[in-house]
């Protein structure tokens, strides 16, 4: 029986992601922070934990990373774990850990905004409802014709989903 090797991590990217092209096409890698916070029994203190893992994407999951994020970057991403042997300057074996993001079963989603000119819909914040005036957004459908945003109270669909 095989087993499981899946992986998922939120958190922020350290720097902004490197970019190489190989013989296996284009990769990106990056390193993520997840952290944690708790208070301390001892001395009543909110402690906060970081862990730095090392991201490595390929694919189309690569250009969008190496497109669209920057350092201080959230993301929510599912990979699998590899470590990798190898041998420093002095001979002594050494092992790093990766997360690889790499085809069907991976899976990467930018939970932040990236502000732009031409952002359509404000970015909701929590607890408050989203005020959208729907004369000033616009969009194209396939056929090139302008479509104009429906608000959600006045859309009425008996589609269950």
């Amino acid at each position: 029986m095989s087993g499981i090797n899946k992986v998922i991590l939120v958190g922020r990217l350290g720097a902004k992601p490197e970019s190489k092209e190989t013989a296996n096409g284009l990769g990106a890698r990056f390193s993520l922070a997840t952290s944690e916070s708790y208070t301390s029994k001892a001395t009543n203190q909110k402690v906060e934990k970081t862990e730095w893992h090392n991201v490595v994407v390929w694919g189309k999951l690569a250009e969008i990373v190496i497109q669209y994020l920057d350092k201080g970057s959230q993301v929510y991403i599912e990979g699998k774990i590899e470590t990798q042997k190898y041998q420093d300057k002095t001979g002594q074996d050494k092992y790093i850990t990766k997360i690889v993001l790499n085809g069907f079963n991976s899976k990467l989603e930018m939970l932040d905004s990236k502000p732009s000119n031409d952002q359509r819909v404000p970015v909701p914040q929590p607890g408050r409802s989203p005020q959208v005036d729907n004369s000033q957004l616009r969009d194209l459908g396939s056929d090139g014709q302008s479509i104009t945003p429906v608000a959600k109270d006045e859309f009425d669909d008996d589609i269950p989903f």
